[in-house]
């Protein structure tokens, strides 16, 4: 959201970059913390469809790239979008995936 209203200049960079590299850091944690709560209860499907996502995370972490830099965020604008789009579309892909078996489980342990 806030790189679509910072291509329609109804926000200025800094303000944008300031509450876009304020989530990566949770969102980070979070993605590693439930990952190894699949691995610890034994889901490995789900941890494995996990991997890909934290070893991209992994990956931008250690080159220095998580953070959205001011002064390069018209520059990069069309890739950030495209970038945190599929991400998210990751994200909802898991939580169904999530859902489905948890309801799948119930089902058939009530059987």
């Amino acid at each position: 959201m806030c790189l679509a209203d910072l291509e329609f200049d109804y926000i200025n960079p800094y303000d944008s970059a300031s509450r876009i590299n304020k989530v990566v850091m949770p969102e980070f944690i979070t993605e590693g913390v439930l990952a190894f709560f699949y691995l610890i209860t034994g889901h490995w499907c789900m941890f494995l469809l996990c991997v890909p996502y934290m070893y991209y995370n992994w990956k931008q972490y250690s080159q220095g790239q998580h953070l959205i830099d001011v002064t390069e965020i018209f520059n990069m604008l069309g890739w950030e979008k495209k970038q945190r789009l599929f991400k998210l579309a990751y994200l909802i892909i898991l939580l169904f995936l999530a859902i489905f078996w948890m309801i799948f489980n119930a089902l058939e342990d009530d059987e």
